[in-house]
């Protein structure tokens, strides 16, 4: 259905909705302009060989420790001498405070997730599904223009226009990294992951669906309409998550040394797309992991959300305890399989069939137009009548 024929089947009632919640975000998105962060870094030109690690980690807002192992230096050297007589070089001193810069925190850029994710919240809760609209045209339902804005405007907006920092990704890896020293504020880097968690609870995991800007990308990139019957093709879930969570314990093995006897150690560094954002691929494995990432993305959905991401393991995890999300009413259920065929994961699958442990569902909407007995809602857990709660992971 086209973008005009589903606005016209809007009630009344899903039209306030639709203005309201357009409102709203742009009083979130406005509010994050006004809010002033203190203790902001400064730039690069600031820093000197003359000064010593101590002087400048703390405007980097990370440890003298964290600050050594990026000049590659002892942990234990000493914090207090000039770099110059560490034998750190000019070049090499603007290069890691460019780096450790590009990892500061946009705060505006969380209330654009925010936004982001009210914006899919209502839709796919409220408008999705016209009230004018009669079930006999359930395929008109779900238009994804509005998913499409939502993904370029993460790209763009929360992606190349604010950078690289904060994202999921890093929410995880920087509360790790504090633990063994690398980071001064633990509790700081526990609130941002926490706000990322509160995201994914609210709607399953539509942080990752609708507003990370590297899970966005991929998405767009699927989306484009070639090699149809490649996409058909799903990789086992058991598969992608084994090596997801190998890669994630490996992270936690190496960073607090148990493997390698050396701490801060962080893999998640090498292979970081996000760094596309800031246009900085400081290792070639980075730009590797982005052209892999993207070339994959035309035949496999979201491959580094599925293969890699730390978020997206944890994600995965705490979608038992998402509050509202993808539902199937059983008592309706006739297991045709239209669900599991429309979802490019086995996520339809294992709600279908009750898997303790289904996997990811990235609350695309790909499922919510395709039964042909309306038995698969997008809503609360504790909403009562037509969605029978056994269905639910």
């Amino acid at each position: 259905m086209g973008i005009h024929s589903w606005f016209s089947q809007l009630s009344m009632r899903q039209r306030f909705w639709l203005f309201g919640t357009i409102a709203i975000i742009i009083i979130i998105v406005g509010f994050g302009f006004l809010v002033k962060p203190a203790g902001e870094p400064e730039d690069v030109g600031s820093f000197s060989v003359e000064m010593s690690i101590r002087d400048i980690a703390s405007t980097l807002n990370v440890t003298g420790k964290a600050l050594a192992r990026e000049f590659k230096l002892p942990l234990d050297i000493s914090k207090q001498k000039p770099l110059k007589t560490l034998g750190v070089a000019p070049e090499e001193l603007q290069h890691v405070t460019e780096h450790l810069l590009s990892h500061h925190d946009s705060m505006l850029k969380y209330y654009v997730y925010a936004a982001l994710v009210l914006g899919g919240l209502v839709f796919l809760v409220r408008l999705g599904r016209p009230d004018l609209s009669d079930v006999k045209h359930r395929r008109e339902w779900y238009p994804r223009t509005p998913y499409i804005v939502s993904l370029m405007l993460s790209v763009i907006v929360a992606g190349f226009l604010l950078g690289k920092s904060p994202n999921p990704m890093e929410s995880v890896v920087k509360v790790f990294k504090s633990m063994v020293g690398l980071y001064p504020d633990p509790i700081a880097k526990a609130i941002a992951l926490l706000f990322f968690i509160i995201l994914a609870v609210i709607g399953n995991k539509i942080i990752c669906g609708w507003a990370c800007p590297f899970g966005s990308l991929q998405e767009l990139v699927y989306s484009v309409p070639i090699l149809r019957r490649i996409k058909q093709r799903k990789l086992p879930f058991l598969l992608t998550n084994t090596i997801r969570a190998g890669l994630f314990t490996a992270m936690l093995l190496l960073l607090f040394g148990i493997i390698g006897g050396r701490k801060g150690t962080v893999i998640y560094h090498y292979i970081n797309p996000f760094n596309l954002f800031d246009l900085d691929f400081e290792t070639v494995s980075i730009l590797l992991t982005v052209i892999l990432a993207l070339l994959g993305a035309f035949i496999v959905y979201r491959p580094f959300c599925q293969f890699i991401c730390p978020f997206g393991f944890i994600s995965w995890l705490i979608e038992r305890f998402s509050i509202i999300r993808v539902r199937i009413d059983k008592d309706k259920c006739t297991e045709c399989g239209a669900c599991i065929k429309a979802c490019p994961l086995e996520a339809a699958k294992g709600l279908v069939y009750s898997k303790r442990l289904p996997a990811d569902c990235y609350s695309c909407a790909r499922c919510l137009n395709v039964c042909p007995v309306d038995a698969i809602q997008y809503s609360s857990v504790f909403k009562k009548g037509k969605i029978n709660r056994s269905s639910l992971p």
